[in-house]
């Protein structure tokens, strides 16, 4: 059975956390923005306290930014590592020297990867890969996807050639 620590508790995560999190964001932008002028501390931070607290009072808004707060998390992990992966691959005068079209396709490669480590990683990847793969149609549309690529990939390379 997992325990439940200190900072998980219902009421930091309730009411303590929405409420730092609203009073800090509204207090920057009042002092960034200066609306009720310079030097104004104080009238910041009490407007920010009240809207704070009446951001904590209400359920629903709480809800909306929780939410968004976990995936602006998850999504800036993913970015993360994109970049991480990509800045290995794309690497300036220290690096590997590669052909364009090699970085190009390892970037592609890459991509794909984060991809299905994001399905593996939420759980979701058996039921999407069924899905993709196992269903009645997939066998006709990856036999012909596989040939619109090799069209694609041929064409490509006589423009090319012919340039």
């Amino acid at each position: 059975m997992a325990t439940e620590t200190i900072l998980q508790s219902e009421i930091l995560t309730q009411f303590v956390y929405p409420f730092l999190l609203i009073f800090f964001i509204v207090f920057a932008v009042l002092e960034k923005t200066k609306v009720f002028g310079d030097e104004k501390r104080q009238l910041n931070a009490l407007i920010a306290f009240v809207i704070g607290l009446i951001f904590v009072g209400a359920v629903f808004p709480k809800i909306v930014v929780g939410n968004m707060i976990l995936f602006l998390t998850v999504s800036l992990v993913i970015v993360f590592v994109v970049l991480l992966l990509w800045g290995f691959v794309s690497s300036g005068e220290k690096g590997l020297d590669m052909s364009k079209g090699f970085k190009t396709f390892l970037m592609v490669v890459i991509g794909i990867a984060v991809i299905i480590a994001v399905f593996w990683a939420t759980g979701v990847g058996g039921n999407a890969f069924e899905f993709i793969f196992g269903s009645n149609w997939s066998n006709a549309f990856w036999t012909n996807f596989l040939f619109i690529v090799v069209i694609a990939v041929a064409l490509a390379l006589v423009i090319k050639s012919s340039k």
